[in-house]
């Protein structure tokens, strides 16, 4: 749990982080140092249907920019592609400039928003963008 709350403003409860860890239905996936001593970058995806849902990738403040964001999500968009799962929907802040790059360029496109979706510190609201990518040809 330090991990999330340090790579993530939107951390995941323990309890939330612990059911999706026994749970058959999503995986829990990391980049770890070389020695294997720190984690770096985490991701939670979930299955549905037909499609998987990222529900959540981080990384720490002091690994960002080098590149293992793209990494664990390239290897995400394999993993449930093997799966069987036909598409990989997500939903970020609309005001994640890096993240919605890094997704735009990984050819995911936008399919919607959820207006007003993230409460914000200060009491109001921002938007989700939704965004989804074709697994399969």
């Amino acid at each position: 749990m330090a991990f999330e709350r340090r790579a993530n403003d939107d951390a995941w409860s323990e309890a939330l982080l612990s059911a999706a860890l026994i749970d058959d239905g999503y995986e829990v996936w990391g980049l770890w140092s070389g020695g294997g001593a720190e984690l770096r970058a985490a991701a939670v995806l979930a299955y549905l249907p037909f499609d998987a849902e990222l529900q959540s990738i981080c990384v720490l403040p002091e690994e960002r920019r080098h590149g293992l964001a793209r990494e664990l999500l390239g290897w995400i968009m394999r993993r449930a592609g093997e799966r069987g799962a036909e598409r990989l929907l997500l939903e970020l802040r609309a005001s994640n400039v890096a993240a919605r790059r890094l997704y735009e360029g990984a050819g995911f496109g936008i399919d919607g928003q959820r207006r007003g979706y993230y409460r914000q510190d200060d009491g109001s609201n921002e938007d989700a963008l939704l965004m989804s990518r074709a697994l399969t040809e």
